[in-house]
């Protein structure tokens, strides 16, 4: 990636050099808290580890395991240090064969059992139900079985939000929503390592690791991820249209590669966002969501996240009509409210605009009070801006 030597004959591919595989170790070897719910004890991991703790099981199971990889923020974080994307969940994908319904309660079954070999010394293991380590340790499960897509999700749970989340997949539609996140790292040439070689690794001995873009360009996701820039291809095919991830890029000070088409690609982020999730609780909860799972508790970025959602939504929203849209709009004013107030923050009022709404009695013809200037059969809308 610095030099031609690092390509390879796929342009989606490229060999890491030795910085960046120094951060993969790193990653793979740090030990990450799973936080146990009520009174079960907190199990200490390193990705490595259950990696190859969950790969043996499926094996010894008779899934077949192609390979794994890591996926994501985490990927871009060892590909560019400190890209700006910040890394928040640990994302391993296990791409897997899994062809009945059986075959995902297997998978489930295995990750659970897996969890039994992490608990601290001196915990009898003897009466803990694979339920009750679910119960325990799992914040997240996901099962996704169609013609077009066949994966399953497991998060493991960390109360400062860096979930280590075990995906596994037989097929899937798309795998990113922008190319700075279309990153995975092939994991299988240094498990191999770990596994058979007692020598340290150094720059002149380390095993050849391999990162891919489902973006399709390697080198342009690459550059992209680099000089923080925003690029996508038919965002109309992701579940949201890539909206809320795109906002988190601005707020980030990601650019848009293309300002002449990004407000066309605007239109079709937030269309597809309304079409995948029609009604307010909808949003509601999918904005909820998103911010509980992207943004820590204290995140000052919070609000500035929701103001910019929020434009792009004013500017962008072709699709719904009007009362729809301001009902949208007043939802993400009450949760950038919220924000404000659970932080204690003073916004900067050069950038707020204050709307009120004329009392119903303006309009009757006997109230004097007021001026109503004639509008001459205008229509404006209901709610003023105060300056």
């Amino acid at each position: 990636m610095a030099d031609n030597k690092h390509k390879t004959d796929n342009a989606s591919c490229s060999v890491l050099n030795w910085d960046q595989v120094s951060r993969l170790h790193a990653t793979l070897s740090e030990v990450v808290p799973i936080h146990g719910r009520g009174n079960f004890p907190t199990l200490k991991v390193t990705l490595k580890d259950i990696v190859q703790t969950v790969r043996s099981r499926l094996e010894e199971a008779k899934v077949q395991v192609h390979d794994v990889r890591l996926n994501g923020s985490a990927a871009g974080q060892v590909l560019v240090k400190d890209n700006g994307l910040g890394c928040k969940d640990l994302d391993l994908v296990f791409q897997v064969t899994l062809s009945s319904e059986a075959e995902f309660q297997l998978v489930r079954d295995v990750v659970l059992q897996s969890l039994l070999n992490f608990l601290p010394e001196g915990v009898s293991k003897l009466k803990i139900s694979p339920m009750t380590l679910k119960e325990a340790y799992i914040q997240k499960l996901v099962k996704v079985y169609t013609e077009a897509d066949r994966w399953s999700l497991i998060s493991l749970s960390n109360n400062h939000g860096r979930n280590v989340e075990l995906k596994f997949v037989d097929r899937i539609r798309r795998q990113f929503e922008f190319s700075v996140d279309s990153f995975q790292i092939i994991l299988d040439s240094l498990l191999l390592y770990y596994s058979c070689s007692e020598n340290q690794m150094s720059e002149h001995f380390h095993p050849t690791v391999i990162g891919e873009s489902v973006y399709g360009d390697f080198e342009a996701a690459f550059d992209h991820l680099q000089n923080r820039r925003i690029a996508t291809k038919n965002p109309e095919e992701i579940r949201g249209g890539g909206l809320l991830k795109y906002s988190n890029l601005l707020v980030r000070n990601f650019k848009p590669m293309d300002r002449k088409e990004i407000k066309s690609l605007e239109r079709y982020m937030c269309s597809r966002f309304f079409i995948d999730f029609p009604d307010i609780l909808e949003q509601q909860w999918k904005l909820e969501q998103y911010l509980q799972n992207h943004f820590a508790k204290g995140d000052r970025s919070k609000y500035d996240y929701l103001v910019t959602l929020q434009r792009v939504v004013n500017e962008s929203t072709v699709c719904l009509m009007g009362h729809e849209r301001r009902q949208t709009l007043n939802l993400i004013s009450i949760m950038a409210l919220r924000v404000l107030v659970e932080q204690n923050i003073i916004p900067n009022a050069t950038n707020v605009t204050c709307y009120y709404q004329p009392a119903p009695y303006v309009s009757d013809a006997n109230f004097s009070s007021y001026y109503i200037p004639d509008t001459c059969g205008q229509s404006y809308p209901t709610w003023l801006p105060c300056n």
